[in-house]
């Protein structure tokens, strides 16, 4: 008995790991997220700093296009709202990661509980 309760803690120990590397992964995500949002949110101000008389360069490869200055504002706040998105996408996900770690937790202090148990029954019967 005591072995197949073993068994079974090691399979929810490499479970319960396995959901944390997720975890770590989410977050270094987010984090990146939060980064470009900084960057894009300076370029936005940037931007808004600007009027038609000015003119916007674009970076494509080795090279500055010219770009209309709505052109280059629209395309910042697309990019804040995908960013803002994503972080919501991970903000949610990592939730749901915090409650499956919470029933792991659970789960393995229970399997240790048994684990504990057959081993003093084991040891009772020696």
């Amino acid at each position: 008995m005591g072995e197949a309760i073993q068994k079974k803690l090691k399979a929810e120990v490499e479970k319960y790991a396995l959901m944390q590397k997720d975890v770590s992964k989410s977050v270094s995500a987010r984090q990146k997220l939060e980064t470009q949002l900084a960057e894009n949110n300076i370029v936005k101000e940037e931007l808004d700093l600007l009027d038609s008389s000015n003119i916007v360069f674009k970076l494509i490869g080795p090279v500055l296009v010219k770009q209309d200055l709505d052109e280059a504002k629209a395309t910042v706040a697309k990019r804040l709202e995908y960013i803002n998105g994503e972080i919501q996408r991970y903000e949610t996900l990592l939730k749901d990661f915090e409650k499956k770690s919470e029933q792991q937790r659970e789960i393995l202090t229970s399997l240790q509980q048994d684990f504990q148990k057959a081993q003093g029954l084991a040891a009772g019967k020696v």
